[in-house]
């Protein structure tokens, strides 16, 4: 399917485009929490995927190429918006508030969001899109050991977010049980 959509086949790409675009639209969301942002940068995954795909090695398996590069947009879109909330605390004087929940799975999500991106986009892949190790670090474009220290690393954190912000969530909470709490 893939040398096909390589070779111009809009048939192949439109195949390959419905085939991906849940997995894609799914991580988007996860890592932003807005379904019009996670549209908008499942759609622009795929014009650049289209772009790329004369140069994407066929024999590799799809998915984790498309999420790199939905990651990689997510990133570049976190980025600016941190940059305008940094720059509007900075004038305001004032902290960002997080919105107070009395659900547990809302606090959950609450402390997932102040993990850094790494540490978000490492939970995400493996307990939300259910990638193995090998999958994580293609699609984060990193050797597989370093998907294992960046899991280990992202648990510690949230672990400890919870300690300090989340306390209600505690006892019995495991990182392993994340994916347990879809939004």
């Amino acid at each position: 399917m893939i040398t096909h959509a390589q070779q111009g086949s809009t048939a192949a790409w439109e195949t390959l485009v419905s085939i991906y675009q849940e997995p894609v639209f799914r991580m988007a969301y996860l890592l932003l929490g807005d379904p019009d942002e996670a549209e908008d940068i499942a759609q622009e995954t795929f014009i650049r995927a289209y772009y790329a795909l004369p140069r994407f090695e066929s024999a590799l398996p799809l998915r984790p190429w498309l999420l790199r590069i939905a990651s990689n947009l997510v990133k570049n879109k976190l980025r600016s918006i941190g940059r305008f909330f940094a720059a509007l605390n900075r004038q305001l004087h004032e902290p960002e508030k997080p919105a107070a929940s009395s659900e547990d799975a809302d606090l959950l999500w609450q402390a997932i969001r102040r993990l850094e991106i790494a540490h978000r986009q490492a939970l995400y892949l493996r307990y939300f899109m259910e990638l193995s190790e090998s999958e994580m670090a293609q699609s984060l474009n990193v050797a597989p050991g370093t998907v294992k220290s960046r899991l280990h690393r992202a648990q510690a954190a949230l672990r400890k977010i919870i300690n300090q912000h989340y306390p209600e969530l505690l006892p019995g909470f495991e990182v392993e049980s994340v994916h347990h709490g879809e939004a």
